[in-house]
């Protein structure tokens, strides 16, 4: 590992230790990219090691950070304890915990692979409480520290063909949102980013490669700079992007069962 010697874009985690779920693609990179500009140290994790081994090496060399790599499948019940595991036997404190991995799948819903549909409830929720949980006790002992959850604009509605992810995202909204109150007296710092559509595989790994490349696509780097800097500002939650947002609360004008017909046949699927 590289000794830690940058100090020109010393940022608020500069030499503490910050661990990244989902590393290896899309948010997660750029979150990684984004914290080590600042000069946090980090714990790298995801299902594919080579990628984070040379998403490590990059980082180390660029921004001359320490980084630790650690492959795991979060859709395993027992990966968190895993992770949670491998930076105690690394003397690590983890001040920035961050809840990026999650995933989604196109579809109706009896058409779609239970334990596809379990895993991605494994994955986007328990895993996110069960880290939340583990991390959260040294936080509060040392009162600071800070999580970062990722949600979505799907958070704030049903929609159907994707309604277990956003039902999922809504899971991880509230949340947030909850734990930010909650953690407030004890200097801890909790927020939901909430992107929209982002150049990411998302949408490939969801079988939803038809709404990627929309106009409103925003970049990775972008959507990871607004979620940190709504967590430094305190923020429980924060959407990325002026047209989500005014098109996530415009919704609260429109009654619920009309947004949802709306977004049915949005994302129906095509027949064949």
């Amino acid at each position: 590992m590289a000794e830690q010697t940058n100090t020109s874009v010393a940022g608020p985690w500069f030499a503490k230790w910050a661990l990244v779920t989902g590393a290896s693609a899309g948010i997660g990179v750029a979150l990684a990219e984004e914290l080590a500009q600042g000069g946090a140290n980090l714990v790298l994790t995801a299902r594919r090691k080579d990628r984070l081994e040379d998403l490590a090496r990059r980082l180390e060399q660029n921004y001359k950070i320490r980084t630790e790599v650690f492959a795991a499948d979060l859709a395993k019940a027992g990966a968190p304890r895993e992770i949670f595991a491998f930076t105690q036997g690394k003397g690590i404190d983890v001040e920035l915990l961050v809840n990026n991995a999650g995933f989604g799948q196109y579809g109706e819903f009896h058409t779609v692979a239970s334990q596809r549909l379990l895993d991605m409830v494994q994955v986007n929720c328990m895993a996110v409480v069960h880290l939340t949980h583990l991390y959260l006790q040294e936080m509060v002992e040392r009162r600071r520290g800070d999580i970062l959850i990722l949600a979505s604009t799907a958070s704030f509605q049903a929609v159907p063909y994707i309604s277990t992810y956003a039902a999922t995202k809504s899971f991880d909204l509230l949340f947030a949102e909850g734990l930010a109150e909650e953690m407030k007296p004890h200097g801890i710092r909790v927020c939901a980013l909430c992107p929209g559509s982002t150049e990411s595989e998302f949408h490939a790994v969801a079988g939803q490669e038809k709404f990627s490349g929309k106009s409103n696509t925003e970049t990775a780097q972008k959507v990871a700079r607004t979620g940190i800097a709504a967590l430094l500002k305190g923020r429980s939650y924060v959407i990325s992007g002026l047209g989500n947002y005014l098109g996530t609360h415009g919704e609260r004008l429109v009654p619920r069962r009309m947004v949802t017909k709306i977004a049915a046949g949005m994302f129906k699927p095509d027949k064949n």
